[in-house]
């Protein structure tokens, strides 16, 4: 799957060494807790790779079946650029038309605001704000977790307003 900057497709074995260095990142994983390389591999895990330079940008989940997961890493140096907004855009499309997918899901900390911001550009909205335990929690975990989520209708709303503002009919 391509979109204007980015090549999203399926991370292979060859994605390891990738992988364990945009993981090994402190600021990356500020608000994540570390998983083996082995849990990106499977269904649902896309390599980003910029198309200018084919340097490996991160990743993108998109799982599920009717209702799917979306989630985003990038190197640093990727961020700010409009990539994640670009490549989440991406595949919530081509889930709502190409696919079963009839509502998608977000989860982050409260105060991770980049990937709040993301999620609201790629038309997310806020759905509520949990608590949750964890065993060695990050700091920030008193604030809470957030969830944003999209249905098929409302983002097929958002595309026929859209379209009216642009003038397309």
């Amino acid at each position: 799957m391509e979109t204007e900057r980015l090549t999203l497709r399926p991370i292979g074995r060859s994605d390891e060494d990738s992988l364990r260095a945009l993981h090994a990142d402190p600021e990356v994983m500020r608000y994540l807790d570390p998983a083996p390389v082995e849990n990106y591999l499977g269904d649902g895990f896309h390599a980003a790779v910029e198309k200018a330079t084919g340097r490996f940008a991160g990743w993108f989940e998109f799982k599920g079946t009717t209702e799917v997961e979306l989630g985003y890493r990038l190197h640093r140096a990727f961020w700010g650029l409009g990539y994640a907004t670009e490549g989440g855009k991406a595949l919530i499309e081509r889930g709502f038309t190409a696919g079963d997918v009839q509502r998608v899901v977000a989860t982050t900390m409260f105060v991770n605001a980049g990937s709040r911001r993301v999620m609201e550009k790629c038309g997310l909205r806020h759905v509520r704000t949990f608590h949750a335990d964890f065993p060695d929690p990050l700091p920030g975990t008193e604030y809470g977790e957030v969830e944003y989520a999209l249905t098929k209708e409302e983002w097929q709303r958002a595309q026929g307003e859209r379209h009216v503002a642009d003038g397309i009919s």
